[in-house]
């Protein structure tokens, strides 16, 4: 290390300037090192914050597809079949939605919704035709009523209108029913299961042919917001609003 010295300085004097100049590099490098102190604490916060803003952000909603607004299902044969949950939406499904090939349910019964087989020109099986029907059933008003085993038939649309009769009114969600019908009896039951991270319900065999992961809902005398809870914890996910969109309106039992 080279030092340069004044010559008209005594070396004295050059050891009390060498001096004062060190003091002063001393209290620089001090002055950086706390200005460095501070700022990785200012970045080690910033940090955390962002990693907080990270955690807290709500994940992206899942794109709802159209039928979803609809109860439904997919068929254990792979028919998809929508229901309405209210008499306006019993409308649109009817209205809207039932093409030439498709089948539409309903129960023998005041109080039930109407259920669309969308064919897609291929024709059901008898698996399809059962869980479309059991389907009509559970979400019908003979769940509330405690009626274990409901009549249901099945129509083509163009048998399905709002043509009444003289004299008669069909009311919003109602439709009149004219020509043969094809009667089935169906068990009142569901399950609900959780698919891909997805909560899926309807009919039991429906349900069982796509997860394994799914709870038997029968009637009973829980409250669907106690049950959906259950359902979640033994499921293992799924949320609290997307499982009682799927239980019928009325007490409910869990059997699985």
């Amino acid at each position: 290390m080279k030092i340069k010295l004044d010559a008209t300085k005594t070396l004295e004097k050059n050891a009390e300037i060498f001096f004062e100049k060190s003091k002063k590099a001393k209290k620089k490098l001090e002055g950086a090192r706390e200005a460095l102190a501070k700022s990785l604490k200012k970045l080690e916060q910033a940090e955390k914050e962002a990693f907080v803003r990270i955690e807290e952000k709500p994940k992206a909603e899942r794109k709802k597809r159209w039928y979803e607004k609809f109860r439904w299902f997919y068929s254990s044969e792979g028919f998809l079949c929508i229901g309405g949950r209210d008499a306006a939406s019993n409308e649109i499904a009817i209205k809207k939605h039932a093409e030439k090939e498709d089948l539409v349910f309903h129960s023998e019964m005041a109080g039930s919704p109407f259920f669309i087989v969308k064919t897609k020109g291929k024709k059901p099986g008898e698996a399809t035709l059962n869980e479309a029907a059991q389907a009509t059933a559970s979400y019908s008003r003979a769940w509330k009523a405690g009626i274990s085993v409901a009549d249901i038939f099945f129509v083509s649309p163009e048998q399905v209108t709002k043509e009444a009769k003289p004299g008669e009114f069909v009311p919003r969600g109602a439709f009149m029913i004219y020509g043969k019908k094809n009667h089935l009896t169906a068990e009142l039951k569901l399950a609900i299961g959780l698919k891909n991270g997805n909560v899926i319900g309807g009919p039991v065999d429906a349900i069982a042919s796509q997860t394994d992961n799914f709870m038997i809902v029968s009637q009973g005398s829980e409250k669907a917001s106690d049950a959906a809870k259950q359902i979640k914890k033994k499921l293992g996910g799924g949320e609290i609003d997307d499982i009682i969109r799927f239980l019928p309106s009325g007490g409910v039992k869990l059997e699985r």
